[in-house]
């Protein structure tokens, strides 16, 4: 096509000089112009053409490449594909041979299993029969249990009754002390009231123990070293005799204390301490039953000499404190004792 560009000037220019040749040549060249420019337009034409399909032949080379590429593309993803299924099969027939072996070894082993499961079913027929003859003497010893656990019933509910017994009897003692203190309560209201004027001059009224315990100092009753009882001191047990009257279920102890000094008169027989702190007692007995009546068998007299001191100290004023005479009352306890004798 180049060629063919080039040499249209050429013609031009030969037409251009041929206008001096005679008239027939200049036909002719007219009629090759006419030509030529009839074959350059088929040219053109042929070159527009060409173009075309070339531009349409580079787009079908690239479609094809594309095909190619994509056909690169699954053939290479079906040879993987192809390898792992080949892979793949390798291990399944892998596999299938080793199925093959183990079932074989089951077959041969068959027979010893056989054997084993039998071995083993004997066993636990001897098993099942051991546990059966072990529950039945779990059975027996589970009576055996039943019958003890009877006889405990029985015990348990003898000993709960007994339990209830001795709940209600000590209700009843408890009643018993209850009332035995509110006599003593009311015991000690009475003596204090009948001995209030002495109550500053050596006498005191305590109640301990379940008790009344009338304390007087020898200054109350005795001169020093005597047993005779002077009169203020007397009128203070004529008083507590009264109360004494009327509360006839009422023991009366007289115990008589001295200090720790030697006794050293010899008037009287009296020997020591404790023959004094006896022959105190005594008169204070003898003072009761000869001005009320309260009966003798009630009272009962006694001796501590210096061995029951209140004050252990050797001074003149614990001297004075453990010189004295204690009047104990006790209610009578026979009632608490007939129920404690029931027990």
């Amino acid at each position: 096509m180049k060629k063919i560009i080039v040499l249209a000037p050429i013609l031009i220019v030969m037409i251009y000089l041929s206008s001096c040749v005679p008239a027939r040549q200049f036909e002719e060249l007219k009629d090759k112009e006419k030509k030529c420019a009839q074959e350059l337009a088929d040219i053109k034409a042929n070159s527009l053409n060409t173009g075309t399909k070339l531009t349409e032949c580079e787009n079908d080379v690239q479609l094809l490449k594309r095909r190619v590429s994509n056909l690169q593309n699954d053939t290479m993803a079906m040879g993987n594909s192809l390898r792992l299924l080949t892979k793949n099969y390798d291990k399944l027939n892998q596999t299938y041979e080793l199925l093959l072996s183990k079932n074989k070894e089951l077959l041969e082993g068959n027979s010893n299993e056989n054997k084993l499961l039998v071995t083993n079913y004997q066993l636990s027929q001897e098993q099942l029969q051991r546990e059966q003859d072990a529950l039945k003497v779990a059975k027996q010893e589970l009576e055996n249990r039943k019958i003890n656990l009877d006889k405990l019933n029985d015990d348990l509910k003898t000993s709960q009754e007994a339990l209830k017994a001795r709940e209600a009897k000590l209700t009843e003692l408890q009643t018993i002390l209850t009332r035995k203190d509110s006599t003593v309560k009311a015991l000690k209201t009475k003596v204090t009231d009948a001995l209030l004027g002495f109550q500053n001059n050596g006498l005191t009224v305590e109640q301990k123990n379940g008790k009344v315990y009338v304390s007087l100092e020898e200054k109350l009753l005795f001169a020093s070293g005597s047993i005779s009882v002077d009169s203020k001191g007397a009128e203070a047990i004529k008083s507590l005799a009264k109360v004494l009257e009327q509360n006839p279920d009422i023991n009366i102890l007289v115990e008589g204390h001295t200090d720790n000094v030697p006794y050293s008169s010899a008037s009287g027989g009296i020997k020591d301490n404790w023959d004094l702190s006896v022959l105190r007692a005594t008169s204070i007995v003898k003072l009761i039953t000869s001005n009320s009546t309260v009966d003798a068998k009630r009272l009962t007299a006694a001796g501590h000499g210096e061995f029951f001191p209140i004050d252990n100290e050797n001074t003149a004023q614990a001297r004075k404190k453990n010189r004295r005479t204690e009047i104990i009352l006790t209610p009578k306890l026979d009632e608490l004792l007939k129920v404690l004798e029931t027990n």
